[in-house]
């Protein structure tokens, strides 16, 4: 009897070749909603590997219910929807897709920054909703980019990246982390500094920090106070980072100028959310690397991760260095 791979949705089948060619392969057939948490607990119980994207929740319940199950493929650098104390105690190995979505990534984060700045969502609705009457010095007039200063938190690879990008439009660059990012600091001249000193002198804070217990809600009231009133706000990392009522009524108050958001606390969100009434908000959803080339990579690097594990070898992209095969 062949192993058997579920994919939690729905994937061109040409992408997952290597594993339609040697496993039993089934996924959720919908596009558009979820697995529900009923059939992925039915699945799970039956499955050797799980192909599973951030939006599912992976934990102790479901990976206990995986008596066959040997390894979790997170479609997504990120992997706080796993339970990873369980699945290494289970002898489940999770892997994630780092490194190939970096500069996907980098480029939506740059281009929500210039987005929000110039107010080019706002622009093209008033176009289109056939308000363009006259023309004056200050319409839909936004800020500058160039030449001033943008604070990265969360100085990654991706960090890096839009680190570079900023390069070219002349921009003053501060970082904060967890540690410093010192070949950064040589190859583009980024300067290190304490969380608040990025907060109270950036023009643009770029939010590209991992969700942790000592990063969830960092972006507080009391911290939106402290940026200029001219600060634009980007979050392209996880929406729970940010307290969401202190953002809305720092982006009411003028406690900041604006926000461009990739990312919400709860996904995915409602036209009816607060934050989208807001005409100061830039909001997409949820897609930092979605472009064909890059997500097609990403589920290509999780059907490999599955086929070598499934084949008795080590994944790629290893996330639980814990991990202890049964």
């Amino acid at each position: 009897m062949k192993p058997y791979v579920y994919i939690t949705r729905k994937v061109p089948e040409e992408i997952v070749s290597v594993l339609t060619e040697k496993y039993e392969v089934a996924m959720w057939e919908k596009d558009d909603t979820p697995v529900p948490r009923e059939r992925l607990l039915e699945e799970v119980q039956k499955a050797d590997a799980l192909l599973s994207v951030l939006a599912d929740r992976i934990d102790e319940e479901v990976l206990s219910a995986g008596n066959r199950l040997k390894i979790v493929a997170n479609l997504a650098v990120g992997y706080d929807n796993i339970d990873l104390a369980a699945a290494s105690k289970n002898g489940i190995a999770v892997t994630n897709t780092r490194d190939v979505l970096t500069d996907t990534t980098a480029d939506l984060s740059f281009a929500l920054l210039m987005a929000t700045a110039r107010r080019i969502v706002e622009a093209s609705n008033f176009i289109k909703e056939d308000k363009w009457i006259s023309w004056n010095p200050f319409l839909m007039a936004g800020h500058d980019i160039h030449h001033k200063t943008i604070g990265i938190v969360g100085m990654g690879k991706i960090g890096a990246a839009v680190a570079k990008r900023a390069v070219g439009f002349d921009m003053n660059i501060l970082y904060h982390n967890r540690s410093r990012n010192m070949p950064v600091e040589e190859a583009i001249g980024a300067q290190y500094v304490s969380f608040g000193e990025l907060v109270a002198e950036s023009d643009f804070i770029v939010c590209l920090t991992p969700l942790t217990e000592q990063t969830r809600n960092m972006f507080t009231r009391d911290v939106f106070r402290k940026m200029k009133k001219s600060a634009i706000f980007i979050n392209v990392s996880r929406g729970p980072v940010v307290d969401e009522q202190a953002l809305y009524d720092a982006l009411v108050e003028g406690d900041i100028a604006a926000a461009g958001l990739d990312v919400f606390g709860k996904e995915p969100i409602r036209a009816s959310h607060p934050l989208l009434n807001l005409k100061n908000v830039t909001a997409i959803p949820h897609i930092g690397s979605a472009t064909v080339e890059t997500r097609s990579n990403m589920i290509k690097i999780c059907a490999e991760n599955i086929d070598l594990v499934l084949s008795g070898k080590e994944p790629k992209t290893l996330v639980n260095k814990d991990w202890e095969r049964m």
